[in-house]
């Protein structure tokens, strides 16, 4: 799967911030950027972000040149979202801007389908 059939699309900000932490982390070949949801936060849902081995229910695909992981069952919240760092003086920090939310909170960590 190219970038451009990926269901995440990682902006260049990401993509540096992303490459820093796996060399500060030593991240093998192995962990895949996993990107998910679960069931909590003020609005119902909070996003998953985090290096991961691949697992049986998962889909892989590239997104920014990254070895991105899903699972098959959180594509419905997460088709067309799009992933950023900011690292500003008053917010520094992953934001996620995503199509399928309804809602989100404001500390943008959160969201209802």
């Amino acid at each position: 799967m190219t970038d451009l059939d990926a269901p995440v699309k990682l902006t260049e900000g990401a993509i540096t911030q992303l490459k820093k932490i796996m060399a500060d982390q030593n991240v093998t070949d192995q962990h895949g950027l996993r990107v998910g949801v679960k069931g909590g936060g003020c609005s119902g849902f909070t996003y998953i972000l985090g290096f991961d081995e691949k697992k049986e229910n998962d889909d892989e695909f590239v997104a920014g040149g990254l070895r991105v992981i899903m699972n098959k069952a959180h594509a419905i919240y997460l088709v067309g979202i799009e992933i950023d760092f900011l690292d500003g003086l008053q917010n520094r920090g992953f934001t996620f801007n995503n199509p399928n939310a309804k809602e989100s909170c404001g500390c943008g960590t959160s969201f209802s389908a």
